[in-house]
């Protein structure tokens, strides 16, 4: 039977998920948005915890907890697909 993998699942999470908060970066310096929609997005970043717009180290930090949260949800997405995999033998 297969099952998916914690690593491989794990490191795509990361991935995706240090691509997207970048990308995020990279558009809150964009201004295709109003006053009001900039505002927004820099309060959304400001929700992870000790990150301050415009600061290196944050945006590390902010790296470093998006690492974490992929991680996290891999664990619990493969833990879900695999156990929804398992097929109940009937007696």
């Amino acid at each position: 039977m297969f099952k998916f993998s914690l690593k491989r699942y794990g490191w795509l999470c990361v991935l995706g998920g240090e691509v997207a908060y970048f990308v995020c970066l990279i558009g809150g310096f964009i201004p295709l948005r109003s006053t009001r929609g900039i505002e927004l997005h820099h309060a959304l970043f400001e929700t992870l915890p000790g990150f301050i717009w415009i600061n290196t180290s944050s945006v590390i930090i902010g790296a470093i907890e998006i690492f974490i949260i992929s991680w996290i949800f891999a664990w619990f997405m493969v833990w879900m697909l695999n156990y929804s995999l398992i097929q109940k033998e009937i007696k």
